[in-house]
C-alpha cells in the first residue's frame, strides 16, 4: 500500500513573500506575492486553498492567460500601458495581472480599477498601498460615471469587464469605445435588459415572423435574451472597427456565465456589421433599443 503524500507545507503571509516551486503549490503561478493572496483571502494564512478558491482562481488565471498577450503587444508597441478594470469588485483581476505582469514594470504603466461600492474601494486602496503597487488605482464610480470622470486618462489601451451585470457590460463598451482602447475583454453577466423588451413586445411580435417561436415561452426568452444581447455587443464592436473573437472562459462546470468576448481594434470596414446590426433589431422587435448599440458615430455612418 502506498503511502500518503504528504501536504503542502505552510506558505508564509510575508509581505513580499513569492511562490517558487518549492512550496508545492500547483494551483499558484511562479512569483506571486503569497500575502496577497493571503490578503485577497484566495490562501488562508496557514497556506492552504478551499474549492471556492481554485475555481475563482482558475477563472483569473484562465482570463490572465489571454489578457497577457495583449499587454506584452501595447508595452512593445508604446512602451507602457494602461488597463482599465471594470466591476472591479474586490479586484482579484486587477491585483493578479499587476502582481505577475505590471509589477515587474517601471514606465509609468497602470491599472485603474472602477467600482461602486466604496468599502470595497478603500480596501483595495489600502492593499496596494500594503503592496507596494504605486501603479494601481481605486476609483469609487459606476462604469457610466467613469466614462465622463476626469480621474482618468483619455485614452486607455484594454478595458476588461469580468461579469460586469446587465448593462455594466454595455457602459464598458461605451467606455473602452469612447477611451479609443485597443482591446477589450469582456465577460458579460446577467443580460436581463433585452429579455425584458422581448418578454413586454411578445403579443406584438408573435404573429410577424416564426422565428419568434425562439422565444415564446419564459425560459426561452431569458435564455434567447442573453445570447442576443452578446450578438448584438458583438456587432456594435465591429461596427466600430473592432475584430471579435467569441470563446469560453473555463469549462461550464465552473461557471455559467462563461461567454468570453475579445476585441482588438483593427479598423476593419464597417458598413456591413452597422446594416446587420439593425436588421437583427428589427428582425427580433429590439428598434427601441437602437440607442442602447447604435452609437452617435455609427448613425453618421
Amino acid at each position: 500500500m502506498k503511502p500518503n503524500k504528504p501536504s503542502a507545507k505552510p506558505v508564509p503571509a510575508k509581505i513580499g513573500a513569492t511562490v517558487t516551486g518549492a512550496d508545492n503549490m500547483p494551483e499558484i503561478r511562479e512569483g506571486q506575492t503569497v500575502a496577497l493572496l493571503q490578503e485577497l483571502h484566495i490562501l488562508t494564512r496557514d497556506g492552504k486553498m478551499n474549492q471556492d478558491s481554485r475555481r475563482k482562481l482558475k477563472q483569473v488565471y484562465h482570463l490572465y492567460q489571454f489578457i497577457e498577450p495583449l499587454l506584452k503587444d501595447v508595452l512593445a508597441e508604446k512602451g507602457q500601458v494602461s488597463l482599465v478594470d471594470h466591476g472591479a469588485g474586490k479586484s482579484y483581476l486587477g491585483f493578479i495581472i499587476y502582481d505577475l505582469f505590471f509589477k515587474a514594470l517601471n514606465d509609468g504603466s497602470h491599472i485603474y480599477g472602477i467600482e461602486t461600492r466604496e468599502e470595497l474601494v478603500a480596501r483595495s486602496q489600502e492593499l496596494a498601498k500594503q503592496f507596494n503597487f504605486p501603479g494601481m488605482s481605486f476609483l469609487p464610480l459606476s462604469v457610466a460615471e467613469s466614462t465622463e470622470s476626469k480621474l482618468l486618462p483619455d485614452r486607455v489601451d484594454i478595458v476588461t469587464a469580468l461579469h460586469a451585470c446587465n448593462t455594466a457590460t454595455d457602459d464598458a463598451i461605451q467606455f473602452a469605445l469612447k477611451k479609443k482602447a485597443k482591446y477589450m475583454v469582456l465577460v458579460p453577466c446577467c443580460q436581463a435588459e433585452v429579455a425584458s423588451v422581448l418578454k413586454k413586445n411578445k403579443g406584438q411580435s408573435l404573429g410577424k415572423s416564426a422565428l419568434t417561436e425562439i422565444w415564446r415561452h419564459p425560459i426561452h426568452t431569458r435564455e434567447f435574451g442573453s445570447q442576443i444581447t452578446n450578438v448584438l455587443r458583438c456587432l456594435q464592436l465591429e461596427a466600430h472597427g473592432y475584430q471579435v473573437n467569441v470563446t469560453e472562459l473555463v469549462g461550464w462546470e465552473h461557471s455559467m456565465k462563461n461567454e468570453l468576448i475579445i476585441a482588438t481594434y483593427k479598423n476593419l470596414p464597417r458598413q456591413r456589421p452597422s446594416e446587420r446590426l439593425r436588421e437583427v433589431l428589427e428582425t427580433v422587435g429590439l428598434e427601441e433599443m437602437g440607442n442602447r448599440f447604435f452609437t452617435e458615430q455609427l448613425e453618421k455612418q
